[in-house]
C-alpha cells in the first residue's frame, strides 16, 4: 500500500519549496545587479582611459596617422593587460599594441564600433579574431575623425570580479533557513490542532462519545474544531429529536384509520402502513404486497396524471374511487423536493349517511311541496275573505299560519335549490358574468331590507370582473351572505363585497360584515345543513338554515373555494376564489 504524505510533510514540501523559489530569486536579481554596476563600473573605466589617449594625442597634436611610435611611449603608462587600438574613420587600424596593425583587416564593421557611430561609444564582448582571445571591448568616436578602442581579456579573474557579492547570498539563505525553521514550528502546532481534530472524528466514526475533557489546542484551529464540536453535539441532539417526532408520527400513521403511504420524487415507497395495503388491495384488480403497483392500475389514472403534469401552485389533488361495493376518497399530496403522501380513506359509511340525510330531506321537501302549496292557497283565499270586524284572534292565527306556511315553502325551494347543485348540475346555464352588474341588482334588490336595518352595501368590483358561470347560483351565493349579514349582524353595520386580488387564474372576493361576528366554535359548522348557530335564531327571523349550505355548494360548482372567519375588528368575513374563464 502506498504511503500517503502527510499534511504536516505537504506544508513543509509546499512552503520551503514557495521559499526556496523565493530566495534564489532575489539571489539571481541581486547577483545580476551587482554584475551590472561592476560591468558599467569597468566600461567607464574603459572610457576614461580612452579619453586620456585622446586628449593625449590632442594636446601634443599628434594626427591618428602618425601616433604609432608615440603610442608605444604612452602605452608604458597604461595597464599590462590593457589592449588599445586606434582606427581611422574608415576603419583603418593605425595602432594596435597587442598585433601587427598593417596586416590587421579593416575594423569597421565589427558590433562595438558600428555601435559608436550610432551612439558615440559602443561595447561588446567576443572572441577576437586577430588573437582568438575574448575580451570586452569598448570603442568611442571622437568627432566622427577617428576611433578610439579599448579592451581587456575577459578571462576568470575578470569574471569573478564581476561575479563577485556572495555575501548577500549568504545573508539570504541565513534568511531562507530562518523562515523555514518558522514554519516549521507552525506547521507542527497546525499539525497537532489538526490530529486532534482528527481524532475527533475517528471518534465519531467509531460511534465513540467525545470526552467532556476533550481539549483542542489554543489558536485559530483549535477554535474552529471546538465550534465543529459543538455543532456537532447540536446535530446530534437534534437528530435524536428527530428521531423521536419520527418515531411519533409513525406510531400516529400506523394506528390511523386512514391508509397512509409515501414515496420519494421517483415513487419508490419509503413508508406505508397496514391500512393503506388493505385498502389498495381491495381497489386493484389483483392482491399485492407492493404498493407501486398501484401507478400502472387504471383507477389510479387520474393520480399519476397529476403527478406527471404536476404545477407548482397545485400540491393536493383528490378523488373518489368506488369499488366493491365501496367508496375510498384518495388524496395526494406533493412536497417541495416531489416527494410525496398517498391517502386512502374508507368513506362508505359517511357517504351513505351523507346520500340517506339527502335522500331523506330531497323526499320530504318533494312530498311537501304539493300539500303546502295547497294550505297557502287555502289560507291566501280565507285571509282575503276576512274584513276588519272579523274576529280578531281567528284573523291573528291564519296570519301566524300562512307565515309558517311561508317559511315552510322557502325551506323546500331551498332544499329544491341544493337538490338541483348536487344531482343536476347540467341544467345550470353557464355564460359569463360580469360581477360588478350581478351585485349591483344584487343591491338594488335588498334596498328596502337595508333602509330598515340603517345598513350600508358596497360593491367595491371592477367592471373588468368576469366569471364564466350561472348566474341564478352566483346571485345566490351573495345573496344568501347579504341576507345573513342583514339579518343576524345587528343595525346600523357595513356590508362589504370587493374583488380584493387577482392572478392568471383565479378572482379572490372577499364579503363581510361589521356586526358582532359568531364564537369560533361554529365556524367550521356553519356550512352544514340545517347547522344553527343559535336554536332560536332562525325561528325568529324566518330563515330556513341552509342558506350558507346553498352557499358553499354554489360555490364548489364554480370549482372555487370558500372560508369563514371572524374579522379582528369585528363581523364575519366570508373569503372566496373563482377560477377566471380559459
Amino acid at each position: 500500500m502506498k504511503r500517503r504524505i502527510t499534511f504536516r510533510a505537504r506544508i513543509l514540501i509546499i512552503f520551503s519549496l514557495v521559499i526556496a523559489a523565493f530566495t534564489a530569486g532575489i539571489i539571481l536579481f541581486e547577483q545580476q545587479q551587482i554584475k551590472n554596476e561592476r560591468t558599467e563600473s569597468l566600461k567607464r573605466t574603459l572610457e576614461n582611459n580612452a579619453d586620456i589617449i585622446h586628449k593625449y594625442l590632442a594636446i601634443n597634436g599628434i594626427a591618428i596617422a602618425e601616433s604609432g611610435t608615440l603610442m608605444e611611449e604612452l602605452m608604458k603608462y597604461m595597464q599590462p593587460e590593457l589592449r588599445v587600438t586606434l582606427l581611422d574613420w574608415q576603419g583603418n587600424v593605425i595602432f594596435d599594441n597587442r598585433a601587427d596593425a598593417s596586416k590587421m583587416e579593416n575594423h569597421l564593421k565589427r558590433p562595438e564600433v558600428q555601435k559608436s557611430i550610432g551612439f558615440g561609444i559602443g561595447t561588446n564582448v567576443r572572441l577576437s579574431q586577430t588573437n582568438n582571445v575574448k575580451y570586452l571591448y569598448l570603442a568611442k568616436n571622437y568627432d566622427e575623425k577617428y576611433f578610439i578602442r579599448l579592451a581587456v581579456p575577459y578571462d576568470v579573474k575578470l569574471q569573478s570580479f564581476i561575479n563577485s557579492g556572495n555575501s548577500f547570498a549568504y545573508f539570504i539563505l541565513l534568511f531562507f533557513a530562518v523562515c523555514v525553521l518558522m514554519m516549521f514550528y507552525f506547521a507542527n502546532r497546525f499539525s497537532k490542532s489538526m490530529k486532534e481534530l482528527r481524532e475527533f472524528s475517528l471518534s465519531v466514526k467509531n460511534g465513540l462519545p467525545v470526552p467532556s475533557s476533550f481539549q483542542f489546542a489554543d489558536d485559530e484551529v483549535g477554535e474552529v474544531s471546538a465550534d465543529i464540536v459543538e455543532n456537532y453535539n447540536l446535530l446530534q441532539e437534534n437528530r435524536r429529536k428527530l428521531a423521536a417526532e419520527r418515531e411519533k408520527l409513525l406510531q400516529h400513521f400506523q394506528f390511523s384509520e386512514e391508509g397512509i403511504a409515501i414515496f420519494s420524487n421517483d415513487r419508490q415507497q419509503v413508508y406505508a402502513n397496514s391500512h393503506f395495503l388493505q385498502f389498495l388491495n381491495v381497489i386493484l384488480d389483483k392482491p399485492t404486497l407492493e404498493t407501486e403497483h398501484l401507478f400502472s392500475d387504471p383507477n389510479f389514472a387520474e393520480v399519476v396524471h397529476f403527478l406527471d403534469e404536476h404545477l407548482q401552485n397545485e400540491n393536493i389533488f383528490s378523488k373518489r374511487i368506488d369499488r366493491s361495493g365501496k367508496q375510498f376518497n384518495v388524496r395526494v399530496i406533493i412536497f417541495d423536493d416531489r416527494s410525496f403522501e398517498l391517502y386512502i380513506g374508507d368513506i362508505t359509511k359517511s357517504e351513505k349517511t351523507r346520500l340517506l340525510k339527502q335522500e331523506m330531506t330531497n323526499n320530504i321537501a318533494h312530498e311537501l311541496r304539493t300539500p303546502v302549496t295547497s294550505i297557502r292557497g287555502y289560507l291566501e283565499t280565507i285571509l282575503s275573505m276576512y274584513h276588519d270586524e272579523t274576529d280578531e284572534r281567528i284573523h291573528s292565527f291564519l296570519d301566524r299560519a300562512y307565515a309558517q306556511t311561508i317559511r315552510l315553502s322557502e325551506l323546500i325551494q331551498d332544499i329544491s335549490m341544493l337538490t338541483k347543485i348536487e344531482e343536476a348540475a347540467d341544467r345550470f346555464e353557464l355564460e359569463p358574468v360580469v360581477m360588478k352588474e350581478l351585485l349591483t341588482e344584487l343591491k338594488a334588490d335588498l334596498a328596502d331590507n337595508l333602509n330598515e336595518k340603517q345598513d350600508t352595501f358596497t360593491v367595491d368590483v371592477a367592471d373588468s370582473v368576469v366569471i364564466q358561470g350561472s348566474k341564478t347560483l352566483l346571485y345566490s351565493i351573495f345573496r344568501n351572505l347579504a341576507e345573513n349579514a342583514i339579518s343576524y349582524a345587528g343595525k346600523q353595520i357595513d356590508i362589504v363585497v370587493r374583488c380584493y386580488n387577482e392572478n392568471s387564474d383565479t378572482y379572490f372576493f372577499e364579503f363581510y360584515d361589521s356586526g358582532s361576528g359568531i364564537e369560533e366554535k361554529h365556524l367550521v359548522r356553519i356550512f352544514e345543513r340545517f347547522y344553527r348557530v343559535n336554536e332560536g335564531r332562525t325561528r325568529i327571523t324566518g330563515g330556513s338554515g341552509l342558506g350558507l349550505s346553498i352557499v358553499k355548494n354554489a360555490v364548489l360548482f364554480h370549482k372555487g373555494s370558500i372560508i369563514a372567519k371572524n374579522r379582528p375588528e369585528g363581523g364575519l368575513w366570508f373569503l372566496m376564489t373563482f377560477p377566471k374563464t380559459k
